[in-house]
């Protein structure tokens, strides 16, 4: 059954679209944070491991919140799925994108990391069955060749085509790792509930950047300039916590829908970002490559609302 349509001037609908948007701004400015704390020189154990550190409170409160109105505690296979999905999800997902933004532009690793639509089509028709349509393939198309061209701006910018190259690789595994995240959360969401499941998955997540750090670092590597931890804790509010509360609340009052097209906005605001704060180069390559990533998405997003695969 089709969503309702959403009356703009309504306040409700009026508030949610805001908090799309700025779940979008905030997902997106992630990878702005993180290119500023690399600069003073903080590694992406070390990182990854204080953004999660400021996160993890908050994570357990809203697991210990959700508990409370759940018709059923967690099993121990329940809570096999939630590592699982966190390991996926939030953890290995997150890693390799902080690995891969050591090598490209903010800009090119957000074209990479908004196709992951395309990743999770694809793996439903390898382990699913789903078919591949014409519509499909149009929008698989328009993607690849944009992040084609995004690539070759970042190779004329950078000037090191193998930094390039293995940057785009980790944040497409990290991609990768995202989509195989959205199909298991959609087994698990439904029985266990989506406060539950992005709770604790994401509790699972910190845990375990935690222990990498811990185990690959010693406990010196914390004392980082103030400006690190200010630019990690800014990003566990505005980059995680924050966004997910947007999009879930986003969701509740618009539909998903709505919301997904929203998301199509966060390429743009990364580029206009990373121009501003981090005087990335902005060229006509990349612009048309975020053309074709945003149309092929939105192409596919439409096709998938009708029915088309």
């Amino acid at each position: 059954m089709s969503s309702p349509p959403h009356d703009a001037t309504d306040p409700l609908n009026a508030l949610g679209f805001a908090l799309a948007l700025a779940a979008a701004v905030g997902f997106s400015f992630k990878a702005i944070l993180v290119k500023l704390a690399y600069a003073h020189g903080v590694d992406a154990e070390t990182l990854l491991a204080l953004r999660m550190g400021y996160s993890l409170p908050v994570f357990v409160a809203m697991g210990l919140r959700a508990r409370g109105g759940a018709a059923s505690p967690l099993t121990r296979i329940d809570a096999l799925h939630l590592l699982g999905l966190g390991v996926l999800g939030y953890y290995l997902a997150s890693y390799l994108d902080f690995l891969g933004l050591d090598y490209i532009s903010a800009g090119l690793e957000r074209l990479i990391l908004f196709s992951y639509p395309t990743l999770v089509i694809v793996l439903s028709a390898l382990f699913l069955g789903k078919a591949l349509t014409r519509h499909t393939l149009f929008a698989l198309l328009l993607c690849y060749a944009g992040i084609a061209l995004a690539l070759v701006h970042d190779v004329r910018a950078i000037g090191d085509q193998r930094a390039v190259l293995i940057g785009s690789l980790l944040v497409f595994a990290s991609a990768l790792s995202y989509a195989l995240y959205l199909l298991g959360n959609d087994r698990v969401v439904g029985r266990l509930g989506a406060a539950r499941v992005t709770a604790w998955a994401s509790t699972a997540a910190c845990v375990l950047a935690i222990g990498q750090f811990l185990v690959l670092r010693p406990l010196a590597a914390l004392d980082q300039p103030w400006q690190v931890h200010a630019l990690a804790l800014a990003m566990a509010v505005f980059s995680t916590v924050l966004p997910i509360w947007c999009l879930s609340e986003a969701i509740r009052r618009l539909g998903a829908g709505p919301v997904a097209l929203t998301g199509s906005l966060g390429p743009i605001v990364t580029l206009a970002l990373g121009a501003l704060l981090l005087d990335e180069p902005v060229g006509l390559a990349q612009l048309g490559g975020a053309a074709l990533v945003i149309g092929g998405v939105t192409v596919m997003a439409r096709a998938r609302r009708r029915g088309a695969f």
